[in-house]
């Protein structure tokens, strides 16, 4: 992604423009060693961002993840990091993936878009999938590391393979091609 810092920024702060979708958003630079901003951090600047621009819609599904987040602190008695603040938009995603099936089942057309609209919100927060090939080339990797040799062997390649593709793959679909892959 290509972004224009604005004119105007201070020593450790400025706006980001991001130009394919013209908005801006608050986003600390690194400057002089200061660690940059982490996954919850965006999700609370954009979370204002949205409270001021009353854009209803993204108020709302930031508002529940910022529970869930909030829950999950809370079980752990520490801050979650990056990794499972991503595991729990994940979950998220996964449910809304549910709730369009389900809805498109009934009917209920207007559901479905709103569902829809929620899981475009929450899938820029992850980074992009990996493509089917990608996933293959990672698979035979770890079958040939470990020597698989049957569907026996799968639990053992999906638990190798599984914290390389964390956040950037499905695990069904991780299973399924990891099964085509054995038999």
């Amino acid at each position: 992604m290509i972004c224009y810092i604005k004119e105007g920024a201070r020593k450790n702060r400025g706006w980001v423009v991001d130009i394919f979708s013209n908005k801006s958003y608050y986003k600390r630079l690194k400057f002089g060693g200061e660690a940059p901003m982490s996954l919850y951090d965006d999700i609370v600047v954009d979370f204002k961002k949205s409270l001021k621009d009353q854009e209803k819609e993204t108020l709302s599904v930031l508002r529940g993840l910022k529970t869930a987040i909030k829950n999950k602190q809370v079980e752990l008695r520490e801050q979650p990091t990056d990794d499972q603040i991503r595991g729990i938009i994940s979950s998220e995603i996964k449910k809304r993936k549910e709730a369009i099936e389900k809805f498109g089942l009934g009917s209920r057309q207007d559901l479905v878009e709103k569902e829809e609209k929620e899981l475009e919100i929450l899938s820029s927060y992850l980074p992009p999938q990996l493509s089917t090939e990608e996933i293959k080339g990672i698979l035979t990797e770890a079958i040939e590391e470990i020597s698989a040799t049957s569907p026996k062997d799968l639990g053992r390649v999906m638990k190798s393979v599984m914290p390389k593709l964390a956040g950037r793959a499905d695990g069904r679909e991780v299973n399924r091609i990891a099964r085509e892959l054995l038999s």
